[in-house]
């Protein structure tokens, strides 16, 4: 809820001394979240330290932790105040191989330590430099390079989630009924055809794949001896989709060497989608920031309410005030 529920919540339930005002619950939340970014290390450049002999010398570890990330825009409070200007919160969520969950986000254009931010709650959930952890993220660039030198045993791999959700696109507009029906199939087999060889972590055809299906969005078919049968001036070209097949081809070729054998990996029971990171974006950002709500944000603001709500989220915000202030002893309830 906004601060402004907020005091109407408190002075309704405790018996409050005095005015208390959204600007107040505001600082103090300021306070608490400035609080535990001070008790961050210095941010590095790599966390990754040590050598293999020292790291063979470790406890044996625990089986993988999987770290999903996404990201999300949040609505900006500019001075220009141009209401279509949004800034971008990066978010995710660690879970270990025994079912431990934690999130984690920050604003991307205002976080000073993110990488320090991630490596100690992986490091809270007993990652050591011998254990493999697995990053699915979107291929983003500021997403690529925040998990990054974190640990010597990392793999990182481009999300399968996003790839079938941009595959899902191309199938929806090849579906426009003013293409003819035969041109139609062939489109759309094209497209499944690319989508099987993702699946089985062939980049170089799937590749192949794509530079066909751009010719048949432009309507060439010198080199395609099956769809000779096609007169181009009788098809309406299905140009629109050719952007989104070009975008997809930059795509993929950007991210080719983080494009694992999907089915093998679904198969042995491995994780191979951040979608379990959706809930996340949702919980942590859209609800609070953006669903429902007409507030515009400053960064500083936006970046210091995530981390107590991640801390909430964490079951961590006790543990940090006990911390501060000694163990408070809980109000008993009346009899």
């Amino acid at each position: 809820m906004s601060y402004g529920l907020t005091v109407k919540l408190l002075e309704e339930i405790l018996p409050l001394e005095g005015k208390l005002n959204a600007a107040s619950v505001r600082n103090n939340l300021h306070a608490i979240a400035q609080k535990v970014e001070s008790e961050l290390g210095e941010e590095e450049f790599m966390f990754a330290n040590g050598c293999e002999m020292e790291w063979s010398k470790l406890p044996r570890p625990d089986l993988p932790i999987t770290v999903g990330i996404d990201g999300g825009y949040i609505h900006s409070c500019s001075p220009e105040k141009n209401p279509k200007e949004w800034f971008e919160v990066i978010v995710g969520k660690s879970i270990t191989d025994a079912g431990e969950k934690k999130c984690f986000g920050g604003i991307t254009s205002y976080d000073q330590k993110p990488k320090r931010r991630l490596f100690e709650l992986l490091k809270s959930q007993g990652m050591q430099m011998n254990q493999q952890v697995t990053f699915l993220s979107d291929g983003g660039d500021n997403v690529r390079e925040l998990q990054l030198y974190l640990n010597p045993q990392a793999e990182h791999l481009l999300d399968w989630f996003h790839i079938t959700m941009r595959i899902t696109v191309m199938k929806q507009m090849a579906k426009d009924p003013e293409i003819k029906p035969k041109w139609r199939e062939k489109l759309l087999k094209r497209i499944e055809s690319i989508k099987w060889y993702i699946w089985h972590g062939n980049v170089f055809e799937a590749l192949q794949e794509i530079e066909s299906l751009e010719d048949l969005c432009y309507g060439d078919y010198e080199d395609l001896d099956e769809d000779a049968e096609f007169d181009p001036d009788l098809e309406i070209s299905p140009l629109k989709l050719l952007k989104k097949v070009e975008e997809f081809q930059s795509y993929i070729e950007k991210n080719a060497n983080f494009i694992p054998n999907y089915g093998e990996r679904y198969r042995c029971g491995e994780r191979i989608a951040s979608s379990f990171v959706e809930s996340t974006v949702n919980q942590v950002v859209s609800k609070r920031f953006v669903k429902k709500q007409q507030m515009r944000w400053s960064k500083k603001g936006a970046h210091l309410l995530l981390q107590v709500r991640n801390l909430v989220i964490n079951q961590e915000l006790r543990q940090r005030i006990d911390s501060w202030h000694g163990n408070l002893t809980p109000i008993p309830e009346a009899s």
